[in-house]
Order: structure tokens, then C-alpha cells, then sequence
């Protein structure tokens, strides 16, 4: 069960693979996380204009706008939330990505990952100083 300071926090992840959104909407709901999943870019971009969320969640493949897009609007329009994001990816060969995300200093979960590796990323970045 989650700590009284990370309950009632807001996520949305940014997954196009349903069975991934699936298993992380259930992990992080068991741990009293508030979820919404979009299923690309562009559908995240319109969530994040009707609601605030405290760790957005996003997957650097994405349909119709990238996840490296994504993050670049969100630091024009949502700086607070662009500090705020945690890339998963299954393209750790991938230079561009992994150089990418690391020019940003966003953290990174390299797909496959495991509930625990999902909860733990979350929860350190959700309590860190100016987090979520």
C-alpha cells in the first residue's frame, strides 16, 4: 500500500501496447495511483489540457506523435509536467532514443519492466524535492 503523501496522485501514461497500459494501470492503481492511459501522443496532449497529473509516463514509440514530440510540447506549454516525466522504452539500441533522453535527464524504464521497477520509479520520482 502507498504512503499517505503519494496517495491520491495523478498519472497518465503514454502506452500504445494495451497489455503494458493494462498491467501498469493495475500496478499503480494497487498502489492507490489515480491512472489515465492514452493510447498515443496526441490523445495524451488533449488529456493534459483538461487535467493536471503529478508523473506523466510516456513510451518513446508512440502513433501519431512521438514521444519525444510529446515531451517537447509539454516543455513549451507544461514546463511543471515536463520535469515531471518518466520515458519507458523497448529501444535501448536505439542511439537517437537513448541520446534523446538522456539530453533531457529524464529517468527512463527500458521495457520489458517489472511491476516492482515500475513502482519504485514511481514512487522515487513522486517523492523527490519539487516532484509530482
Amino acid at each position: 500500500m502507498s504512503s499517505p503523501e503519494l496517495r491520491a496522485k495523478r498519472i497518465l501514461l503514454v502506452e500504445d501496447e494495451q497489455s503494458i497500459g493494462a498491467m501498469c494501470r493495475i500496478v499503480l492503481s494497487d498502489e492507490g495511483f489515480e491512472v489515465d492511459v492514452a493510447a498515443d501522443g496526441s490523445v495524451a496532449r488533449a488529456m493534459i489540457e483538461e487535467r493536471d497529473y503529478d508523473l506523466c509516463l510516456i513510451d518513446m514509440l508512440l502513433p501519431k506523435m512521438s514521444g519525444q514530440a510529446l515531451y517537447e510540447w509539454l516543455q513549451s506549454t507544461h514546463p511543471r509536467m515536463a520535469d515531471s516525466v518518466v520515458f519507458t522504452t523497448g529501444s535501448v539500441i536505439d542511439a537517437e532514443i537513448i541520446a534523446f533522453i538522456e539530453g533531457t535527464g529524464r529517468p527512463f524504464l527500458a521495457k520489458p519492466f517489472t511491476p516492482t521497477a515500475l513502482t519504485e520509479m514511481v514512487k522515487e520520482e513522486l517523492t523527490k524535492p519539487g516532484g509530482g
